[in-house]
């Protein structure tokens, strides 16, 4: 934007007279008192910016060993936005190229999406089947040193340079967890490729995880909800849709994941510093599932995309939320590409669901908390009686005992899993699709 130039001729009581050439004349007028704060702040804004050149000359003049004025100008732009939020950053020429292969579906490193908290490195969550994933990253975790280095003072950046390198290589994590005390995790970095969505069947019911909102996430679940409907078949129940420890990642595909359920109203709104770049993304006709039965599952790994679907499908009780309360990241960023130098990320926005609540620093709460939780069967110290063992009892029913015979063989155990295996809070989901399938206006007929 052009600045208009404004040059101060004379003064009256309470207010600056300003003028501006016009064709042969000249037009005169007093400036408001908003116009006169911001010439003001424009004042104040040249002072400090003629304070960081006089700091940068004699750090240039002075300094004990000839310093790199380049390290030094990335050095004061990375401090000026990280000292903004946890999420603006600079991005050198090669963490922006990173950044671009990373929303693709494949990158290098240790496989952890990760923000700054209280000076150490916070993990959002772990990526599925990754090397992090494997040695047991959890969300939550806080890392504190790396390979026995303090990461105090760094920035978030910088942090996750160092724990990028060499595929193949070894990384030592200091870990805080709590109630624990702190511990190490040896991690070999290795390709993270990104398989954003997964599914199989449980019984009648299809199970789809997104793992992170790329560009391959929208066009994943159209194929895996089109695989699961032929290999279900026209019993299908309903589906699982399981965003738990999914750190986010693009917007659109956010958008586009909640309009695959949706067929009409809004979806997400994104509100900035002025109200005329407000943005409402809404839903299209349209609905994947076809009507069945939908419970999304949260914790607190997911974070922001995750929290537009989920908080959307919400609103439109088009879904139930299961789980335990989601992340609380409620901003948008924007990559701003600097010819030559890389980028900047910028948060720029707030984001509401379609009801207008700002997840911001307060996530999503689930319609039905579910903490993850093992199972276990309690023996009886009592043997068990049934009216089988009664004298005189009638005989089974031959035809109906083969019907629950072939009723139970369509009921496997979650996932595949045994019981020590079982994940609950997917158990729950499942249980919670069969039971509303049984309840549907469809089912009601049948019988």
């Amino acid at each position: 934007m052009k600045r208009r130039m404004i040059s101060k001729i004379g003064t009256t009581v309470g207010a600056s007279i300003v003028a501006f050439a016009i064709g042969a004349g000249t037009v005169m007028w007093p400036l408001t008192g908003s116009a006169v704060d911001a010439k003001k702040n424009d004042e104040e804004t040249y002072r400090l910016l003629a304070l960081f050149g006089d700091v940068f000359e004699r750090v240039r003049a002075d300094y004990v060993e000839p310093p790199s004025e380049e390290e030094m100008i990335e050095a004061a732009i990375t401090g000026m936005l990280a000292a903004l939020d946890p999420h603006s950053s600079y991005l050198n020429a090669k963490s922006f190229q990173d950044m671009q292969v990373n929303t693709r579906g494949e990158f290098g490193g240790l496989g952890i999406q990760v923000t700054m908290e209280r000076g150490v490195v916070k993990v959002i969550s772990p990526i599925d089947d990754t090397p992090a994933f494997r040695a047991g990253v959890e969300a939550g975790d806080f890392i504190t040193h790396l390979d026995g280095e303090s990461v105090q003072g760094l920035t978030l950046a910088e942090a996750v340079d160092k724990m990028r390198g060499k595929i193949g290589s070894d990384i030592l994590l200091t870990v805080v967890r709590e109630g624990r005390e702190p511990f190490d995790i040896r991690i070999t970095r290795s390709v993270i490729k990104i398989k954003s969505v997964r599914f199989h069947s449980e019984g009648k019911v299809g199970y789809v995880r997104i793992t992170s909102f790329n560009e391959q996430t929208d066009k994943g679940l159209e194929r895996a909800i089109d695989k699961l409907r032929e290999e279900i078949g026209p019993d299908m129940q309903g589906v699982v849709l399981d965003l738990r420890n999914n750190p986010g990642g693009l917007l659109d595909q956010a958008v586009a994941v909640s309009d695959a359920f949706l067929d009409r109203g809004e979806i997400v709104s994104t509100r900035s510093r002025k109200p005329e770049d407000t943005q409402r993304f809404n839903a299209r006709e349209g609905d994947l599932a076809q009507g069945l039965p939908i419970v999304v599952l949260i914790n607190g790994g997911s974070a922001s995309a995750s929290e537009i679907v989920a908080g959307a499908l919400q609103d439109h009780r088009r879904a139930v939320i299961l789980g335990t309360k989601s992340f609380g990241k409620g901003s948008v960023q924007t990559i701003m590409p600097i010819a030559g130098n890389g980028a900047m990320r910028l948060t720029t926005a707030r984001y509401y669901t379609p009801s207008g609540r700002a997840i911001q620093a307060k996530g999503v709460e689930p319609d039905i908390e579910v903490k993850q939780a093992k199972l276990e069967e309690i023996a009886s110290t009592r043997p068990r009686r049934s009216e089988a063992d009664l004298r005189g009892a009638l005989d089974t029913d031959k035809a109906n005992d083969a019907d629950k015979k072939a009723d139970d063989a369509e009921q496997p155990s979650v996932d595949g899993k045994d019981e020590k295996e079982v994940d609950y809070q997917l158990s729950r989901a499942v249980d919670l699709i069969r039971g509303l399938a049984i309840m549907s206006p469809q089912a009601m007929k049948a019988k």
